[in-house]
């Protein structure tokens, strides 16, 4: 059975090791297929010894002008041919997604670069990037085509996530299932002026993964908070009540 690939990225101070050691374990209790766990990071210090360490991949951060709107740019160096010496189905992962059942569907799902669809721009080619599966190698036009003219591409799209699948295009990627991939705020918490009356939170009935883009974070959300001092007319709807069953798995 061929080995398949789960990587993640860790740069800077937002995630500590937890993120990656969390992840890895919700990993190897949710797939049957043989994996490596490979994290791209510049440092290694306190992560669990299961993890492979590989050096992140050279590239240059945009201007702030553009980083400042989307500081994930640097993910667009997952598509660089031999990277960690991997081979074969790549499943990328956020450090900040909740894994809670079986994902080993994602790596037979297509033979394209497969993506979940964005939940704020349903129909628009927008894809939102927590978690993109691909062949290793396959897909190294996104990087060369941004190295050729960074400022073009970044005046063109202004995350890294619209541009793989905007310059892809329509034919050029597939979106996951969309039961697979949900998101926290817009699938388990209520929606807009009901947050007011009540913030309890929903398990997920036949989710895969539970991405938490933007606040809350996981551990933020298993103790009810939003994890960043709010000014007060935020607070009657940036709320969350303590969730026992983000916890169950974010461990």
């Amino acid at each position: 059975m061929e080995t398949v690939n789960i990587v993640c990225l860790k740069w800077g101070e937002v995630y500590s090791p937890a993120y990656v050691n969390n992840l890895y374990s919700m990993i190897n209790r949710n797939i049957t297929l043989p994996f490596r766990f490979i994290c791209l990071t510049e440092n290694s210090q306190d992560i669990r010894s299961e993890v492979e360490i590989w050096p992140l991949p050279e590239f240059e951060e945009p201007p702030w002008e553009y980083a400042k709107v989307c500081p994930a740019w640097r993910k667009l160096a997952l598509f660089k041919k031999g990277l960690a010496d991997i081979k074969g189905k790549v499943l990328f992962l956020d450090l900040d997604v909740v894994v809670i059942s079986n994902i080993d569907c994602f790596f037979s799902f297509s033979n394209k670069l497969s993506i979940i669809e964005n939940w704020y721009q349903p129909g628009r080619l927008v894809g939102q990037a927590s978690a993109i599966c691909f062949e290793s190698g396959q897909e190294e036009c996104l990087l060369q085509h941004y190295l050729a003219d960074p400022i073009k591409v970044l005046k063109e799209y202004r995350t890294e996530q619209a541009y793989i699948t905007g310059h892809l295009g329509a034919d050029g990627f597939d979106y996951f299932p969309e039961s697979w991939c949900i998101s926290f705020k817009m699938h388990c918490m209520p929606s807009g002026i009901s947050r007011f009356f009540s913030a309890k939170v929903t398990e997920p009935k036949d989710a895969k993964i539970v991405v938490f883009h933007g606040r809350p974070n996981p551990p933020d959300a298993i103790k009810g908070e939003w994890g960043k001092a709010l000014p007060w007319y935020k607070k009657w709807y940036k709320r969350v009540k303590p969730s026992a069953w983000v916890a169950q798995h974010w461990r």
